[in-house]
């Protein structure tokens, strides 16, 4: 069975570790390759790697939108948040998910940390971010407010936030708030090799008693320190990165794969990045 990551640039990507490590726990005869694509002609792409006997595609930047104009149908919560990154060809076409989002639930599932009737912070507006918004909205969050440096520079972020209840803000007008149960970081700020720098400021991270960072390279951010010197649950961005992976098989094997799957490829994984 093949398998593969579509996108632009994909030399960093953790993915093929992560798939290979999954086929070799499940016995699972696979292959899982790295596509730099065509961005001219994604409808032939497709049809090419379908005839070359791929059966899912993983999708990243930046395909996650463009591919969905030559998809058979789309999930409902692809379809809310606007991107795809999986796909499953069949002889019937082609279908679209997204993982992300269902990644992020199981993550804060795994974490202990409960969402329905909290108030709840996003920080960024980049891709990641519509997933987190979508799952915490039906999760049941009583209040989701994203933060972004030019806000009123989002009117396409604004207007899909608002359908789920969300709020735009800038920082600015976070560090005001002074209030909140769960903030979720979905900005690079943080990431490697910037690892001394914060979204958001000490101060304005001890109002939280749950932060989960989407970076998991290096294993504790500098806003995670902040947090856990204050005594808040914490999470970093690599059981979501394997999770979102596993729900792509998921898909792929027509078949549930135990979260004690992901737990023992993520620990594996983050080994690196102690």
């Amino acid at each position: 069975m093949k398998f593969g990551l579509i996108g632009e640039k994909l030399g960093h990507s953790q993915s093929p570790a992560i798939h290979t490590k999954l086929f070799q726990l499940l016995g699972i005869q696979g292959t899982y390759d790295l596509i730099e694509m065509n961005r001219r002609d994604v409808p032939n792409e497709l049809l090419r790697l379908k005839r070359e006997g791929y059966i899912g595609l993983n999708v990243t930047i930046p395909y996650k939108i463009e591919v969905m104009p030559f998809l058979a149908d789309i999930a409902h919560e692809a379809q809310v948040i606007g991107a795809v990154n999986t796909i499953y060809m069949t002889g019937e076409g082609n279908f679209g998910y997204n993982t992300d989002y269902s990644g992020f639930g199981r993550s804060l599932d795994h974490a202990g940390i409960a969402v329905q009737n909290k108030d709840c912070v996003v920080l960024g507006t980049g891709g990641a971010a519509r997933a987190i918004v979508k799952c915490l909205y039906d999760k049941g969050a009583k209040t989701i407010t994203i933060a972004s440096r030019n806000p009123q520079e989002k009117p396409e972020f604004t207007a899909f936030a608002q359908k789920l209840k969300g709020r735009m803000v800038s920082y600015e007008e976070l560090a005001d708030q002074k209030d909140g149960d769960v903030l979720v970081n979905c900005t690079p700020v943080g990431m490697y090799p910037n690892m001394d720098a914060s979204p958001i400021a000490k101060e304005i991270v001890a109002y939280y008693s749950a932060v989960v960072d989407l970076i998991y390279n290096p294993k504790t951010t500098r806003i995670l320190q902040y947090a856990q010197q204050q005594g808040a649950k914490t999470l970093n961005g690599m059981y979501m990165l394997v999770a979102q992976a596993i729900g792509s098989e998921e898909i792929w094997q027509k078949r549930h794969i135990d979260n004690a799957v992901i737990e023992e490829i993520a620990k594996e994984m983050e080994k690196q990045y102690e």
